[in-house]
């Protein structure tokens, strides 16, 4: 990171410390303006306006030139709207776009190649969609300069000898036609009215429309209102719109939420299906299976949420993950997260008799019949320090099962559920708490969250402490997710039971949440059940894994628990795809259709492999 700058130092340094003031944080008629204050370059009395506020201003100016780095005001201020941040000073001449002063900065841009799927990985917050805005000509570049934008003359110039010249020159020229399937899909029923089959034959371009609607399963729900769709539908109908329309320019903003691990393969297969020489297409995605399985090469994106981003050159598929797993940028030199993300199966997968011997509880078999739906569950027994993974596609009854579990539904048959007392984390939430965060978890879990070895094993891991202040009414998605599950592990219970906890989350988010879920339940000596559809957080969570089988939405079969081997082979098989571990962080990987590698597996029987 760069040194802090004296004034000795040359001036040319200075371009290497931002200051960002949150627009939501800042509320100066709130507060006795204690950053203004307490700033030494503004106390040492020289006229020198480093901090300007008053309590009539919307929000606190920083200038980033006068500023010293000291951080005095980041400390200082109630509300924690100040973040005083000094980047790797090889980043001064590489800024792409600013949306203004104090504001967030990406640094670089991803670079598409054409017939290449092109992957972006990285947190939430920190430049993905901007990148993608940019690239797709909806939003002008202003290399920094948000009082003096640049024109497009100088921008080109900027870019000269990059591939990015001839892609802008291209955009510039009407060449290139560019689709954005956007990030939030459960916002398209308010832009779009009309059925499904009359919004894509009014977007068709291709004669594909058919064959697209019956690879992302949509042949049942044409004759629905948009506003009828579930959130899988939504999303499958949203990649649909997209893929029928020709384009040069194809870019899918996390295609996989919503999605179970058997429509999320057809989506990749989609969108590779899309691919031409002269096609350019672009990804984010948060689940790193799928991501692999979709993508020819890949940029990460590191730097501080809602602060600033920086892109890396393109890598391989196999290192772009692995460097963005590890933390480390080899090319830079450069640490960006402090760990590294290493998944170890679970060990009891191979002590399956051993732990047989000390299982504590059962449930029955049971039966339960909801309109056209049959659910069957077959016995089955769990014990204290286990996860019990649930896996199959979406309809197949895993979320019935919980709730029954749950004692929120009763099976029809006599048997009787074991009365256990239950935590239950539903799948959708929706904010209803008029408070703030600290009020909700006061009123929800107020042992817990004060207790110092939940705040060390949960709340901090999760970040909950940043926003702690903040009202549940205005939570992110991944925000909302993040407080459900800390008040879910807060409660006192036998039984943990979490449907999707990995929705809305970010990559490093669910490696996160991953460990705390496995961390909790191992050390309290508790049960665990979660539903979840992203394979590398699901395979490191296992101890055991229930497979639902049969037709979604009219008769299923839940299985007896077995052990993740067994499990694992029988779910992938029915999808009829293979799984290899890296052998640097042992991260599951699918295997690419009728590669040699998925052809010699499903020869042998073996879909899923333990060890590499």
């Amino acid at each position: 990171m760069s040194k802090r700058k004296t004034s000795a130092e040359p001036t040319q340094d200075k371009l290497t410390r931002i200051a960002i003031v949150s627009s939501d944080r800042c509320k100066p008629k709130r507060c006795a303006l204690e950053c203004k204050r307490s700033c030494p370059v503004v106390r040492m009395g020289t006229g020198k306006l480093c901090i300007v506020v008053t309590p009539e201003s919307k929000i606190a100016e920083i200038s980033e030139v006068l500023c010293i780095g000291c951080g005095i005001c980041a400390k200082k201020c109630p509300f924690e709207a100040i973040a005083i941040i000094n980047l790797p000073s090889n980043l001064e001449k590489e800024t792409t776009h600013r949306y203004g002063p104090n504001s967030f900065k990406l640094h670089r841009l991803p670079i598409p190649r054409p017939g290449e799927v092109l992957g972006l990985v990285g947190t939430n917050g920190i430049g993905k969609s901007t990148a993608l805005k940019i690239l797709a000509g909806k939003q002008k570049p202003n290399l920094g300069r948000y009082g003096n934008p640049p024109d497009w003359q100088e921008i080109l110039l900027y870019f000269r000898g990059s591939e990015l010249q001839n892609y802008f020159t291209k955009i510039l020229e009407d060449d290139l036609k560019a689709i954005i399937k956007p990030q939030y899909v459960d916002q398209i029923p308010k832009a779009v009215k009309g059925s499904v089959q009359s919004i894509l034959d009014r977007k068709d371009e291709t004669e594909s429309q058919l064959e697209i609607c019956r690879q992302l399963d949509l042949i049942a729900v044409r004759d629905r209102n948009v506003d009828e769709l579930s959130g899988g539908e939504l999303q499958r109908f949203a990649c649909a719109v997209v893929c029928i329309q020709q384009a040069d320019v194809y870019m899918f903003d996390e295609p996989s939420s919503y999605l179970d691990v058997k429509q999320r393969l057809n989506a990749a297969k989609t969108i590779r299906s899309l691919l031409t020489d002269d096609r350019y297409i672009i990804v984010v995605e948060h689940d790193l299976s799928v991501l692999d399985y979709l993508s020819d090469f890949i940029c990460c994106l590191y730097g501080t949420p809602g602060a600033y981003g920086v892109v890396t050159m393109p890598f391989s598929v196999r290192e772009g993950i692995n460097i963005f797993l590890d933390g480390f940028v080899p090319t830079e030199n450069l640490r960006f997260r402090e760990t590294s993300l290493v998944f170890k199966v679970s060990e009891t997968a191979d002590k399956e008799e051993e732990v047989k011997r000390i299982r504590r509880y059962s449930y029955p078999s049971m039966h339960k019949k909801l309109k056209d739906f049959q659910l069957n569950i077959q016995e089955g027994e769990f014990t204290d320090s286990e996860i019990i993974v649930m896996l199959g596609e979406n309809g197949t009854g895993k979320t019935t099962f919980i709730r029954m579990l749950a004692g929120k539904l009763s099976p029809d048959n006599e048997e009787e559920v074991p009365m256990l007392n239950v935590s239950y984390k539903p799948q959708k939430i929706s904010p209803k708490s008029q408070g703030t965060v600290r009020q909700l978890l006061h009123t929800k879990i107020r042992d817990s969250y004060v207790h110092p070895q939940f705040i060390a094993d949960v709340i901090k891991p999760l970040q909950i402490e940043n926003i702690m202040d903040q009202e549940v009414l205005n939570l992110s998605g991944g925000e909302l997710q993040r407080v459900a599950l800390t008040i879910c592990l807060g409660k006192p219970a036998d039984v943990y039971l979490i449907d999707e906890p990995s929705a809305y989350l970010d990559s490093e988010q669910r490696l996160v949440a991953a460990k705390v879920i496995k961390r909790f339940i191992l050390h309290a000596k508790k049960t665990g059940f979660v539903v979840e559809h992203d394979f590398i957080m699901a395979t490191y969570l296992a101890d055991r894994v229930i497979v639902f089988e049969g037709t979604p939405s009219i008769k299923t079969t839940a299985n007896t628990p077995q052990s993740l081997l067994t499990g694992m082979n029988r779910f992938l098989e029915s999808l009829q795809i293979t799984f290899r571990r890296d052998p640097t962080n042992f991260r599951p990987r699918i295997n690419k259709l009728n590669s040699v590698k998925d052809t010699e597996q499903k020869r042998s029987g073996n879909f899923f492999f333990l060890e590499d």
